[in-house]
Formats: C-alpha cells, sequence, structure tokens
C-alpha cells in the first residue's frame, strides 16, 4: 500500500493541480493552506467541544487562521506553538484591551505571534481544552498524516509531559475535502497523534477514535527521531528530557540504546577488521563515504579482491534529502559503510558493506528510521536476498 510520503505527494500534487491551493504555494512540504479554509475553520464554533473550553491551542499554520481568530473573538485564551519550539514551547497570545475586530485578525497571523504574545515554557499553567492541528492528510477513523517532520506530534506530547492536556482532551484537524483520504492504520506509530473531529469547508466529521494518543516523548523511537542534533535545535526539548531524567524516567535516545550499544561495539570490531584487511578502493560511480558522492548505475553486490560485499538497498529516500543527511544517519546508528552508491535522482541508495553479518545489522538498526518525513525502506539487495 502507499507510504506516508506517497499520500502526502498525492495530496500536495492535487491541491496544486486542481487549483485549490492557497498563498504560501507552492503548498508541498507544508501544512497545505487550500480555499475554503475560513469557511472549514468558522464550523469550529458548532463544536460543543469549543464552546466549552476555556483555553485553546492552534497550530500557526496559514489554514487553520480562522480558527486562532473563532478563538479570540470567543474570548478564549490562545495558545500558538513556537514556530519549530526553537524559542519555546507556546505563545499565549494577548489582544490589547478593547481590541478592534481589525486588531484581532491581526492576532490571529504570524504578526500576532510576533507583537501580541508572551512565552508560555513548561512551567506555565497551561490547561489545554482543545487542540487544534493542521495536517495533509487525515482518513475519517482519525488517523492523521502531518508534513513529516513530527513538529504536532512533539508539541502534544510535551504538553502531555507538563499536564497541559488530558486522554480526553479533543483534538481537532481542518482540512479541504479532497484530504480526507484512506489511511491503512499500520502507518501509524505509538507517536502519531490522532484526531476526534475533522472540519472541511462542506461537514464536520466526528471520527469517534479509540486509538490512544500520544503518552509524553518515545525517547527510544526512531520514527520520533529524536537525536542529540535534535536537542541542540529545541532547546526546551533538552529541559524536558533533563527533568524526565531526574524524575527517573528512562529518556534513552535510540542511538543509546542498549540494542544498538551492541551495534556500536561491533563496529568498532569491524573497524579494527577492516584496517587489518583493507578493502580495495570504490569503483567508479560510487561514493566513498566522506567523498563527493557520484549519481550512478546500482552497484550490484559480487566480489572484490578475496571478499564478498553485501548491498542493502535503502529506498523511498524523500527528494529534499540530501546524501550528508544520510551519511549522519549512518553515522549515528554505527553502521557506516565502506561504500554509498547515492542515487536520490531514483530515491534510493545502495550500501556496501564488507560481509553479510555487517549488512544484516545495518539492516537491522534502519528498519523504521524516518528521515525527510519518509521511512526509509531498507532492505537486503535483490540479488543479495536471492543468494540468501
Amino acid at each position: 500500500g502507499p507510504s506516508k510520503g506517497d499520500i502526502r505527494d498525492k495530496v500536495w500534487a492535487h491541491l496544486e493541480g486542481s487549483g485549490l491551493a492557497e498563498f504560501p504555494r507552492p503548498v508541498r512540504g507544508r501544512i497545505p493552506n487550500f480555499k475554503g479554509s475560513l469557511q472549514a475553520c468558522g464550523s469550529i464554533r458548532e463544536l460543543g467541544a469549543f464552546s466549552r473550553a476555556r483555553e485553546v491551542k492552534v497550530d500557526p499554520d496559514k489554514p487553520l487562521e480562522g480558527a486562532r481568530l473563532a478563538a479570540l473573538q470567543a474570548r478564549k485564551t490562545l495558545l500558538v506553538p513556537t514556530p519549530r519550539l526553537r524559542t519555546g514551547l507556546f505563545n499565549r497570545i494577548v489582544p490589547p484591551p478593547g481590541a478592534s475586530k481589525e486588531v484581532l485578525r491581526i492576532c490571529a497571523t504570524s504578526r500576532g505571534v510576533r507583537d501580541y504574545s508572551v512565552p508560555v515554557g513548561l512551567d506555565g499553567k497551561a490547561q489545554v481544552d482543545l487542540v487544534v492541528v493542521g495536517s495533509v492528510a487525515v482518513s475519517e477513523k482519525g488517523w492523521r498524516i502531518g508534513k513529516g517532520e513530527g513538529y504536532a506530534d512533539m508539541e502534544y506530547a510535551m504538553m502531555v509531559s507538563m499536564g497541559a492536556v488530558q486522554e480526553d482532551t479533543p483534538v481537532v484537524t481542518i482540512v479541504h475535502d479532497c484530504q480526507v483520504v484512506d489511511i491503512a492504520e499500520e502507518l501509524l506509530g505509538d507517536h502519531d497523534l490522532t484526531v476526534d473531529y475533522i472540519l472541511t469547508p462542506t461537514r464536520i466529521i466526528k471520527t469517534n477514535c479509540k486509538r490512544p494518543k500520544p503518552q509524553g516523548i518515545i525517547w527510544h523511537k526512531a520514527n520520533v527521531f529524536v537525536s542529540y542534533e535534535m536537542l541542540g535545535k529545541i532547546p526546551i526539548l533538552k529541559t524536558l528530557r533533563d527533568r524526565e531524567k531526574q524524575m527517573g524516567k528512562d529518556v534513552t535516545l535510540q542511538n543509546e540504546h542498549p540494542r544498538l550499544a551492541n551495534s556500536t561495539r561491533a563496529a568498532e570490531l569491524n573497524k579494527k577488521e577492516m584496517a587489518e584487511n583493507p578493502q580495495p578502493q570504490a569503483a567508479t560511480g560510487s561514493a566513498q563515504m566522506g567523498q563527493p558522492h557520484v549519481e550512478s548505475e546500482p552497484l550490484s553486490p559480487r566480489l572484490e579482491g578475496s571478499g564478498t560485499i553485501t548491498t542493502v538497498y535503502v529506498g523511498n529516500i524523500p527528494p529534499s534529502l540530501r546524501v550528508s543527511e544520510l551519511k549522519s544517519a549512518l553515522r549515528e546508528f554505527h553502521v557506516t559503510p565502506f561504500r554509498l552508491n547515492w542515487q536520490g535522482a531514483q530515491h534510493r541508495a545502495f550500501l556496501d558493506y564488507e560481509d553479510k553479518v555487517t549488512a544484516e545489522r545495518a539492516v537491522s538498526s534502519l528498519k523504521g528510521l524516518s528521515l525527510g518525513g519518509n521511512t526509509l525502506r531498507v532492505e537486503l539487495a535483490r540479488n543479495q536476498r536471492n543468494k540468501g
């Protein structure tokens, strides 16, 4: 069946091709804005969950601007996540006393976050009664696909950790009708946020979703892919990890996990063996790790010198991913091949290892890895599997 990346690509292409896409363009790579978004947002007023809510969290995406305005017009406390969480968790939008309709409209935009907000950190006493998130695609069962960076899932998990949401806090998403599609449940991970209501320009859909929502940051999961690099970019994430560690929770990152620690020791032995038995130089059309890559035809597993090369196939690579990002992930998981054949235009790469044991360890370590919004397909190259 289609992957999350396939579904995103199809939705983005349809919105652009059918003339439904609105500013900012192109919508690819974004939570897409669409014609009728204000109408869809306006129907949030018909939800009892909205009427009862005193504090509403709405993502900063353009198609949700009408929902932010509705919350401000109803005199509710509006929380907007800091873009990419770089400077904190939330901004509380505080309109000036006696704000006119025009000022409230400004408060609902990105300018409002800049000019009319105060930051809310992990110690803030937020009690969110309703969560509104953007989506690229969503199913009537409540399965949601975002743009692939995981920030909405992470924001919700952080709200759980700080006690800002409860198990029964409703989650709403607002999309065009064409974004409501079939999504296989097996595409969802434990970290994926589901929704209770879907608002479109023509419908209000109650999903009756029973799948549990994330219960906090899942530090060790590959799909969330919390890395040291991410901790460096998101200071509040590092603060949360330190706090949970002090509370006695397991905050082991995936690349610190005992399973991968064994891989680390094995990789060190590998390096020693490779130093004692140098591998031949890469053939023309391949790329040594750390050297400029060259796009070429796939390398076939074959005998070179006295050793058998085992090749791992990596597929479903997103168009936006760079070879340097894949190399970084390989180093982080301690499964660096002695040669990498990058074929980004074909959305794939081939990793050459000096023996089958090392290659199989790489497949095991990289299984389920998500980069650039796509879950990579990782397996032994086809002719290598046939040999086995």
